[in-house]
């Protein structure tokens, strides 16, 4: 099986939508399924980000990806994202679920629209466009990957929505798993992570600096992770090198899911 220098299998041919690619893990996704040599349907809410990510591609790619920015939570947005991507490139291999949100706040302090506005990014989009997908990745045999977090295997203070979300994207992962029509279903679960996902959910630059200081003794291996990092595990689940691996969940968190409180 043909593979590239850093041994990940190539995705010639394959057909990938990856939604929040306009930034973090999903743009560093995108980059890197474009070295793979995969074709690309491209969504995000920041139309401008969007677009840089695109340019990182097409200096990789001889093929422009397909963008369409819009809100993962409208109904219309998400059936018009599959239908453009099926008539653009008349087939569906690679689902990569990646936008998501946080909020911060505890039960005493998380209010119902803050629930609702979590589990509708984190949990809702999903359900909805791999249900539009599925008929399609039916047909290729494809697979999805979610990207889900830690914190849907271990309990963290002051986001409890976000934790509760990321528990149902590891559930759903599993539920989906259509092994009898041949489509992989797999979750990635990060630790930190160096993006942005922590300050647009309200954290400052100096509690963010110290949250990435704090990895040294929450994450095993003693540091925050890299974006490329995970984009590398996505490709290898959403590759052939991972034929026989479905309705798995696995860390990517330097040991954090190990670890104990001390």
């Amino acid at each position: 099986m043909a593979s590239n220098s850093n041994g990940l299998a190539r995705l010639d041919g394959k057909v990938a939508l990856i939604t929040g690619a306009s930034s973090s893990i999903g743009a560093g996704t995108a980059v890197l399924f474009s070295k793979l040599g995969a074709r690309l349907a491209l969504t995000g809410r920041n139309t401008d980000n969007l677009k840089k990510t695109s340019g990182f591609c097409e200096k990789i790619s001889s093929e422009k990806p397909f963008l369409l920015s819009g809100d993962v939570r409208n109904e219309s947005f998400i059936k018009e994202l599959v239908d453009k991507t099926i008539e653009n490139f008349g087939q569906l291999d690679i689902l990569v679920n990646c936008a998501g949100i946080v909020v911060v706040g505890t039960i005493e302090t998380t209010s119902l629209e803050q629930y609702d506005k979590v589990f509708n990014v984190n949990v809702r989009s999903i359900y909805h466009l791999t249900m539009l997908c599925v008929p399609h990745l039916i047909k290729t045999k494809g697979n999805i990957v979610n990207i889900s977090s830690v914190n849907g295997v271990r309990s963290f203070p002051g986001v409890l929505a976000y934790c509760m979300s990321k528990s149902a994207i590891d559930q759903f992962t599993r539920c989906t798993a259509l092994a009898s029509k041949q489509v992989r279903v797999n979750s990635v679960n990060p630790g930190v992570i160096k993006t942005e996902i922590h300050k647009r959910g309200g954290m400052s630059d100096e509690d963010y600096n110290k949250f990435l200081e704090r990895t040294k003794t929450t994450h095993a291996l003693g540091r925050p992770g890299e974006v490329d990092e995970v984009a590398s595990m996505v490709a290898f689940l959403a590759s052939d090198n991972a034929s026989f691996i479905t309705g798995t969940s696995t860390p990517i968190d330097g040991g954090r899911h190990a670890m104990c409180p001390r």
